[in-house]
């Protein structure tokens, strides 16, 4: 996925076991953004940073959606565990992921394994996508993306 590319409709179960398509969103900015596990240290600062700003993102006219591989009931437990007001998404097939290449090998104490690589998309009202943040560190995320959101609808 580059910048400027049109992010193809995608549908995954939410931590409601609802279906989820990004077209449900058509004409609003889309914050997606891929963790690699829930309720773990890093996953959770970035999933609390974004309800903490959640508000000023709505204010600011988007959604939020955090996809990870696990199910949609680890989903729901991390979501109401940390009171997250926004849709996790569950891609356990790892098609989205692949969709949109979050997927590296990794070194797991000296052994290799394939988990995602936190990344954060800005998909616009259009489904451009506007923006990516690559190898993202948790803490002071979400205000850097909110910035981001803002500074493009000027």
């Amino acid at each position: 996925m580059e910048v400027n590319d049109i992010v193809p409709d995608f549908a995954l179960l939410d931590d409601q076991e609802k279906t989820i398509h990004l077209s449900d969103y058509a004409g609003t900015p889309v914050v997606l953004f891929f963790y690699p596990r829930a309720d773990t240290p890093g996953c959770t600062i970035e999933a609390c940073g974004f309800r903490d700003v959640f508000k000023k993102i709505q204010k600011a006219g988007a959604v939020v959606l955090g996809i990870s591989r696990d199910t949609p009931k680890a989903q729901a437990k991390f979501k109401a565990k940390y009171d997250l007001p926004y849709p996790l998404l569950a891609d356990v097939d790892e098609k989205v992921c692949n969709l949109f290449g979050v997927l590296k090998e990794k070194n797991m104490y000296g052994k290799k394994v394939k988990g995602i690589e936190r990344t954060t998309f800005l998909i616009g009202p259009d489904r451009t996508l506007l923006k990516v943040f690559p190898k993202v560190k948790p803490e002071g995320h979400a205000e850097e993306v909110l910035e981001t959101l803002k500074s493009i609808q000027k």
